[in-house]
């Protein structure tokens, strides 16, 4: 057998034992004092506190999202795929200057978001010139980040106290090829990935680790891997993570149509017999982390639960892009093994699933390999977004995320869209998987928790599972002293957005319970950032509250609706702290492009 370096030799019978080394002289030996007594047992906590945090899950406290097809929130995100919709279009015509019929010799079917060049630069303190230069994959992040906070109740200032880690995936950086003048400082630090993480920590006034992380498809779930491992090793008590994706150059597709990757009718199929490429998509995710029990403590709503987490490169394949069977297999068996789950754990899979002819029997063995051959004929569903979006390459793993997120809420997994013959190369037989053709309960039977795969071009894969919020989590702590909702503030950085802002706040006080009145009022108050514009509402409930912000929307002065000093700390310190959806900020955007574009 083979002795690791730390396994001894056996020694039998009467064997002659190694004599001990003679005791240390009585004058050197080490005396115990006080202070050392005191640093002994520091050691000990610090020890016991590290392998604490390295056993804790992950909770998902907020999330933030663009995705083709207008999505711009979770309720809009899980009807696209619970309708099994289609998001795949032809570009939009804004995209083509600067290049034109270029676009006519390349695939230009794909998942576009509407319109990517227009931003609320004032809001973020950014300049028409600097905004001109600034690529809009980073303008994204910064919007897209902001939402994610709001929803989870944390306002800007809160995160930047508690040292806020920040890690985003990006891979493209097709706005360089709209300068046509030389570059200047702001093309500089406008266009750099380094410089996505920079500004958006800079911004926000974020102090803990920011880095921006490029795996090809895979960085935006590498990202969240990382966020997790920040966590876990005390290096931040928040993490951003997540990551961008923008087509905006024809020569990027064009590489990418050389590769044979691409679908020639710009529909993609995972798992499908007629699969024959992806589509290039675009779309934007951010999730906003923190330790299970600091998001009990904090009386956070947790979206969903991440267990375990793993990362792995593809090593020597049959080719330097190729995917390899062993190491996918390796890497969801590590996940696993990190969550301290089984395979039979597992229901549902959000598949990498790009829907190329060999790329998707790989993934599959693999997933066969690691969770489907067990014995146990637990079911598993197989599911991927890019049948709906189209592959978002550097957005891809965190939209798959939190697509799981969704079906880990509603307990149910969507339809894959085109699916209708499976692959002859994939064999399911023996492996309880399952591709749903309409939307499917959360099968009798089958795992609780969900695996997310990523795999990027580069070889660098990931894979997250995840599990539902506890009940627990997010149940809401007090504040105040209790007591009945006497109103709330709402803020803005102008008074037209935030007229802008009543009226889609007066809407949601319309669908919410009459119980829901107190986590709306401190949401808005004491989960968002104050901002310049603001004003308190004096409302005992939601109904005379939705008529208050309806006459404010409309430019009115009700008595109830009172301006309220910049500056000001909010009112209304009794609220109960629990977070509740709602409409995201109402963004005064404007166009920014290079001045011979306009």
């Amino acid at each position: 057998m083979t002795v690791g370096r730390h396994d001894t030799t056996e020694t039998t019978g009467a064997a002659t034992a190694t004599p001990a080394a003679p005791a240390a002289p009585a004058a050197t030996a080490t005396r115990a004092t006080p202070v050392s007594r005191a640093m002994e047992t520091i050691r000990a906590l610090r020890e016991e506190l590290a392998a604490l945090r390295g056993a804790q899950p992950i909770a998902v406290v907020g999330i933030g999202l663009r995705a083709p097809g207008g999505i711009d929130d979770l309720d809009g995100y899980w009807r696209a795929l619970a309708s099994g919709a289609d998001a795949v279009r032809p570009i939009p015509p804004s995209r083509r200057p600067p290049f034109g019929d270029a676009w006519d010799h390349v695939p230009h079917r794909g998942g576009f978001l509407d319109e990517v060049l227009e931003f609320d630069g004032p809001f973020f303190g950014v300049a028409p010139r600097e905004g001109r230069s600034l690529d809009p994959q980073h303008r994204l992040l910064l919007e897209v980040a902001w939402e994610a906070l709001d929803d989870a109740g944390i306002p800007a200032a809160r995160a930047a106290a508690a040292g806020t880690g920040l890690y985003v995936g990006i891979t493209g950086q097709d706005y360089r090829e709209w300068m046509r003048e030389g570059p200047d400082s702001y093309w500089a630090t406008g266009n750099g990935h380094c410089f996505s993480a920079g500004r958006l920590a800079h911004t926000l006034g974020f102090t803990g680790p920011a880095m921006a992380v490029d795996t090809a498809c895979s960085s935006s779930l590498v990202a969240v891997h990382l966020a997790r491992q920040a966590l876990r090793g005390g290096e931040c008590d928040i993490a951003v993570a997540g990551g961008v994706n923008l087509v905006l150059s024809p020569h990027g597709t064009e590489l990418a149509a050389r590769t044979g990757a691409l679908s020639p009718d710009g529909v993609c199929r995972p798992f499908d017999a007629r699969a024959n490429g992806f589509t290039r998509s675009e779309g934007c995710g951010i999730v906003v982390l923190k330790r299970l029990a600091d998001a009990v403590r904090d009386g956070d709503r947790v979206h969903a639960v991440i267990h375990g987490s793993a990362v792995n490169h593809d090593g020597r394949a049959s080719g330097f892009t190729a995917p390899n069977v062993r190491a996918q297999t390796r890497l969801v068996e590590r996940a696993l093994a990190d969550a301290g789950l089984g395979p039979a754990d597992i229901g549902h899979v959000e598949a990498h699933g790009t829907g190329t002819s060999l790329g998707d029997p790989i993934e599959v063995e693999a997933l066969a390999a690691a969770l489907g051959r067990t014995g146990s004929g637990a079911p598993v569903l197989l599911g991927s977004a890019k049948a709906n979006l189209g592959h978002t390459e550097a957005a891809a793993g965190v939209l798959g995320l939190i697509k799981a997120v969704l079906s880990l809420r509603h307990r149910a997994v969507p339809p894959v869209p085109h699916f209708t013959t499976l692959n002859p190369r994939i064999d399911l037989s023996g492996t309880g998987f399952r591709i749903p053709t309409e939307l499917e309960p959360w099968p009798a039977g089958a795992g609780a928790y969900a695996g997310v795969s990523s795999f990027g071009m580069s070889g660098t894969n990931a894979h997250v599972v995840l599990g539902v919020a506890e009940e627990q989590a997010g149940a809401g702590v007090a504040v105040g002293t209790g007591g009945a909702v006497g109103g709330f503030e709402v803020s803005a950085r102008t008074p037209a957005a935030l007229r802008a802002y009543a009226a889609r706040l007066a809407g949601r006080l319309a669908e919410l319970k009459d119980e829901e009145y107190a986590a709306f009022a401190y949401t808005v108050t004491h989960g968002r950032t104050a901002l310049a514009t603001r004003v308190r509402v004096t409302a005992a409930d939601r109904h005379r509250a939705a008529a208050v912000l309806t006459a404010v929307a409309e430019g009115l002065a009700p008595p109830e609706a009172e301006e309220v000093a910049a500056g000001t700390e909010p009112g209304f310190a009794d609220l109960p702290r629990r977070v509740l959806d709602l409409p995201a900020y109402p963004w005064e955007r404007r166009y920014y492009a290079p001045v011979f574009t306009e």
